[in-house]
């Protein structure tokens, strides 16, 4: 299959390179001077784009993919697919949709959840929205670059599914911190309470897959002086998308918001800015800053 890809970051540099390892034609455009093996270099983005079945995007935000967008939707074949797997406003992805649908193209937001390790090892999971024919035709990519592709409904609905889902971590990773923080002052040693919660009611990822607390449970940023698998920065992005989407569904989330705000305390105002999301625990071992 011929693929233009957009964006190729820490992310989409490697999911990328898998689609060119599994064989597939990949021409790639980036505004960093990057090379990725085995993907042709293009001079613009709307050059990625031109002759390609499948058009790849993975940008920082809603207003640089709109902008993208508008530059290589017109250089796409009608029938082919526009498949977004950056992560931004619910708006932005149903704008974009409704402009490659005008031009005769298929349309897909498909945030991914992973981290770069997950773009690295071809095991993320992506959450889909748009037609069910595009979602067809890219099937067989999302299986090169990931374990899991879910179709959530209509344009939008892939944003919707990341940004309530990465709601529910930024959350949970904080009080399992704070669990830790509170265990630590409470005398109770770490390792006898992961064995404890990671198999009782209180168990959830940011525990048993993702744990904060170095040392403990398998291996994750914390055993690596909370380098970032999924930076504190982009958790706040991911945060604050979800209270904007809140505001206009006019929907009820004081948990959400309560996250928001520490983390954008965390990143903003203390040291998170470069930190893994998990390094939150460090923090609350501190009892916060003033």
């Amino acid at each position: 299959m011929k693929i233009g890809f957009i964006g190729l970051g820490n992310m989409g540099g490697p999911m990328a390179a898998n689609l060119a390892r599994a064989g597939h034609d990949v021409t790639g455009f980036d505004t960093a001077d990057v090379t990725i093996d085995g993907v042709a270099r293009a001079a613009s983005a709307a050059e990625a784009a031109t002759g390609a079945q499948v058009v790849i995007t993975m940008l920082p935000n809603g207003q640089i993919l709109r902008k993208v967008a508008a530059e290589v939707i017109p250089a796409m074949d009608k029938g082919a697919v526009l498949l977004d797997c950056s992560t931004v406003d619910v708006e932005s992805a149903r704008a974009v949709a409704r402009q490659a649908q005008d031009a005769g193209l298929s349309a897909l937001d498909a945030p991914v959840s992973g981290g770069v390790g997950g773009a690295q090892a071809g095991t993320l999971t992506f959450m889909v929205g748009g037609d069910e024919s595009g979602f067809n035709i890219a099937r067989e990519l999302f299986d090169i670059m990931g374990q899991k592709a879910v179709h959530c409904g209509p344009s939008g609905n892939g944003q919707a599914a990341k940004i309530c889902n990465n709601m529910i971590l930024g959350a949970t990773m904080i009080v399992t911190c704070e669990a830790f923080a509170l265990a630590d002052k409470l005398g109770l040693d770490r390792q006898a309470m992961f064995d404890v919660v990671s198999t009782s009611s209180g168990s959830s990822w940011s525990m048993t897959t993702y744990c904060p607390a170095p040392g403990i449970g398998p291996q994750s940023p914390a055993d690596n002086d909370y380098k970032p698998g999924f930076a504190a920065e982009l958790m706040l992005k991911d945060l604050r998308l979800a209270q904007e989407a809140a505001a206009a569904a006019d929907a009820d989330t004081p948990l959400g918001e309560a996250a928001m705000k520490l983390y954008a305390e965390f990143v903003e105002r203390e040291d998170g800015m470069g930190r893994d999301f998990s390094a939150m625990l460090p923090r609350f071992e501190k009892r916060g800053y003033s």
